[in-house]
């Protein structure tokens, strides 16, 4: 609900980015229904961020923390997009509070992070 709840807010007044590694692992989804919609979710996007050979380099770097694979690249858009990250893999969350001045980057649980912007928790 919350990260529903986050993209509605993506399409009114938040601003939403994506990258190439999302596109990537949408195209993973075996469910074509499923893959159908996140395709056309992506389409809001302000900004679409490509993977490069900088992008990869930063992406080891946040793997020396502890952040691997994919993970790591996605962090790795989430910065040079300025965004933040959001994840329900609690251990990427610990290790990055744990390694924030590393980093650099905000990151959270979306339903955390929807609320606690909301205050209200609506």
């Amino acid at each position: 609900m919350a990260i529903l709840a986050i993209l509605e807010r993506c399409s009114l007044d938040w601003e939403l980015v994506t990258s190439t590694v999302v596109l990537y692992e949408v195209g993973l989804t075996g469910d074509p229904v499923k893959r159908s919609y996140v395709i056309r979710l992506t389409r809001r996007a302000r900004e679409m961020i490509r993977v490069d050979e900088n992008l990869l380099s930063r992406a080891e770097e946040i793997e020396r923390q502890g952040i691997k694979g994919m993970d790591a690249i996605h962090l790795a858009c989430a910065k040079k997009a300025g965004a933040v990250f959001l994840t329900t893999d609690d251990e990427v969350i610990k290790i990055m509070k744990k390694h924030t001045p590393d980093i650099s980057i905000r990151a959270g649980n979306p339903l955390r992070w929807f609320m606690e912007l909301n205050h209200d928790g609506e």
